[in-house]
């Protein structure tokens, strides 16, 4: 068996095809798409323009200008936030999120709680689901913004977006969703969930790695992030990675126009790992909903008596790539803060294992995951002491 990958929650292969889309802007058309007083620099500017129609079109803009490019999802998070909340600081200092966003969201409201804002953390159930009974009930005279994610990275739970978007509109707040982990696994239309702004990050879906986008509502003002030149109509400074936003481009457009077969088939080998694991692994937890609610190609299961790195090494000696968690935060000692508010203790949040699945995964692969994990967790388990009581029958 060949190496296997099931971490596309953390990155994606690149498409040729969308390899391909790129290439003409790093040889032909390589002019600065600023530079419109010479043929180069407006080929690259009306190149530029169709891709950005082409995205707003994709994830359903009313308005070409609605699309901004970014250098990641992160830097798209960050000035979501940052922007919103600089820009409307003379409204109100308060905002609303979860205990459950990427560390792009979360870290940003930590920056801004040093900078005199007032933020909202909201509690979410076991299954990781935010209710939008919460999100209203936290709501202040001072509220000027609201960010949830659409899907989380982690546990895969699909937060209810559009009612919380009809929320955020009744109380005129401004409403925000990181849509990073949901685009290419389900249905994204930005005017149907009736959000105000969207991140979104290339990599995710089999575009290339360092280019974002954020999805601004006309008429939504939004302090700058960047500073310096006036690319993206004065908002984002920074010469625009034209062969970055043409991958982007192009690996929307796949993603897009092959949703529904690629969601099947993602569910079908999604479902087939849990019950796998769940026949032949005793002492487990899956994380996050079983099925509806759930990201279509998302596994993340919690081992008592094990620590997750060990898994993750011994599934590489067997040649698995995965993960126990958010690659942004694969450095760290700590247990996933998504799993420790669902409400798992320390002790089992460290045994997590977290499985992605993509469109290319075939049954042979997960029935390899499923033959090799059992053994590698009887191992792991029969060297600790905890389990060794648990066999005794210890209390």
């Amino acid at each position: 068996m060949n190496s296997i990958y099931m971490d596309n929650n953390a990155t994606t292969s690149l498409k040729k095809e969308v390899l391909d889309a790129m290439l003409p802007y790093l040889t032909d058309i390589y002019g600065n798409a600023s530079s419109k007083f010479y043929k180069v620099g407006r080929d690259a500017e009306q190149a530029l323009y169709k891709m950005r129609e082409s995205v707003a079109k994709n994830i359903g803009a009313a308005n070409v200008n609605e699309v901004y490019f970014t250098g990641s999802g992160c830097e798209a998070d960050n000035w979501a936030i940052k922007g919103i909340a600089f820009a409307n600081k003379n409204k109100g200092n308060h905002i609303i999120t979860t205990k459950i966003e990427h560390h792009a969201i979360l870290g940003t409201c930590e920056y801004l709680e040093k900078h005199g804002f007032e933020v909202t953390y909201l509690d979410v159930d076991e299954y990781g689901f935010v209710t939008p009974e919460a999100v209203e009930a936290a709501v202040t005279d001072n509220t000027i913004l609201i960010s949830v994610m659409t899907a989380n990275n982690e546990i895969g739970t699909i937060e209810p977006i559009k009612e919380i978007a009809q929320i955020a509109k009744k109380h005129k707040i401004i409403f925000h969703t990181d849509a990073v982990q949901a685009i290419g696994h389900m249905k994204i239309d930005v005017q149907e969930m009736g959000v105000d702004m969207m991140s979104l990050s290339a990599h995710k879906f089999h575009g290339p790695k360092g280019v974002g986008m954020l999805y601004i509502k006309n008429g939504i003002r939004i302090d700058n992030l960047i500073h310096g030149g006036g690319q993206e109509r004065g908002k984002r400074a920074a010469t625009e990675n034209l062969a970055g936003i043409a991958g982007l481009c192009k690996a929307l457009e796949i993603a897009v126009s092959n949703l529904d077969a690629n969601v099947a088939h993602m569910k079908k080998m999604r479902d087939r790992l849990i019950k796998g694991i769940k026949k032949s692994i005793p002492y487990c937890r899956l994380n996050g909903p079983e099925d509806e609610g759930r990201l279509c190609n998302n596994v993340n299961f919690s081992f008592q008596y094990v620590e997750g790195e060990s898994i993750l090494m011994m599934l590489d000696m067997k040649g698995i790539a995965a993960s126990s968690g958010s690659a942004c935060a694969s450095g760290s000692l700590d247990p996933s803060h998504v799993l420790l508010a669902i409400g798992l203790p320390h002790e089992i949040a460290h045994g997590s294992l977290r499985l992605s699945v993509g469109e290319d995964t075939t049954e042979e692969e997960v029935d390899y995951l499923i033959e090799v994990l059992p053994p590698i967790i009887q191992r792991l388990r029969e060297m600790s002491p905890l389990y060794e009581g648990v066999e005794k029958g210890d209390k």
